[in-house]
C-alpha cells in the first residue's frame, strides 16, 4: 500500500543539498538538482554501500557511490558506470505547500 510522508520544508534541501531518511527498514537519499527533487535509494547496487554520501553532479543529475565509483542517474535509478549494473529503487517526490513528501510503497 502506497503512504505519502512528510519530510521537511522545500527551503531545508536547496538546489544542490541533499538529505537522507529512514523509512521502516529503508535509507532514501532525496537530492536537489537545480531545483528538481529526486528520492533513490540509498544502498549501491553494487556491494551495498551508502550511496547517497557520494559526489552529487547536478548538471547530470547523478550521483557517485563513494566506494567504487558506479555513477547512478538519480532520475531512473539506473547505473550508468560499472562496477554497478543492477538498477536501484526510485520514489515519486512532492512539495505541497512548501513541504517536501516521499510516495513510499
Amino acid at each position: 500500500m502506497t503512504e505519502i510522508i512528510d519530510i521537511c520544508p522545500l527551503e531545508e534541501i536547496p538546489p544542490g543539498g541533499r538529505r537522507i531518511v529512514e523509512w521502516e527498514d529503508l535509507e532514501i537519499g532525496i537530492f536537489n538538482c537545480d531545483g528538481e527533487l529526486f528520492a533513490i535509494e540509498d544502498r549501491c547496487s553494487h556491494d551495498d554501500g551508502p550511496l547517497a554520501e557520494g559526489e552529487l553532479d547536478t548538471a547530470k543529475c547523478t550521483v557517485e557511490c563513494p566506494r567504487h565509483g558506479s555513477v547512478f542517474d538519480l532520475r531512473t535509478g539506473q547505473p550508468l558506470t560499472l562496477p554497478a549494473y543492477v538498477p536501484v529503487d526510485i520514489f515519486p517526490v512532492l512539495v505541497e505547500d512548501g513541504l517536501i513528501k516521499l510516495e513510499v510503497d
